[in-house]
């Protein structure tokens, strides 16, 4: 959670993840668990957000930072380009924007993952957290889309984002988890000027 209240910080806070759909949402929107079987509910109202979004809410309430100034959905299978893109646009908003980016690394690295253990998979993964580790936007805005499908990685789109929006900066990267509980990678790192 501390790497959540260091948001606190920032000119604006954008929470960016994936979603069947490219859209923007109000600082208020809700979201649900209840679709994957957990009764959590974040917000008020009809539940719009989509996963990724709904969890990064939840961490955003259990971390008292308080609601982001939107949250970003971006279409799972946008291309890099477009991603790219969307983040430079969401880093030039402010002097100091931080972004939540919800993403997953492989779903596929144990045979009782969701997609089953795939050949790649766990090579990729190690790719994926050594890029974030240096902060490597390079390497994250070349992430390959057909190959990210292949080996079940749903943050690609995202992590693109954050490639787009760290593009003009140098970034100092800390690796505060790194784990595959269920057979899917997850990653938490935090970049700071």
């Amino acid at each position: 959670m501390a790497a959540i209240r260091g948001l606190r910080d920032a000119d604006e806070v954008v929470v960016v993840g994936g979603g069947a759909a490219g859209a923007v949402y109000p600082a208020d929107a809700a979201g649900t668990l209840a679709p994957w079987g957990v009764d959590v509910r974040v917000g008020e109202g009809t539940a719009v957000l989509p996963l990724s979004l709904t969890v990064g809410r939840w961490l955003l309430d259990r971390a008292g930072v308080g609601r982001p100034d939107e949250y970003r959905a971006v279409a799972v299978d946008a291309g890099p380009e477009e991603c790219l893109a969307i983040g430079a646009e969401l880093a030039e908003r402010a002097s100091r924007v931080a972004l939540l980016v919800m993403a997953d690394g492989s779903a596929a690295l144990t045979v009782k993952a969701p997609g089953y253990l795939q050949p790649g998979a766990e090579d990729y993964d190690r790719a994926l957290v050594r890029a974030l580790a240096a902060a490597d936007v390079t390497a994250l805005g070349a992430l390959d889309p057909a190959e990210a499908d292949e080996l079940w990685v749903g943050g690609r789109a995202a992590l693109q984002v954050l490639a787009g929006a760290g593009r003009k900066d140098t970034f100092q990267a800390e690796v505060l988890y790194d784990e595959a509980p269920y057979g899917v990678g997850y990653h938490v790192v935090s970049w700071h000027r």
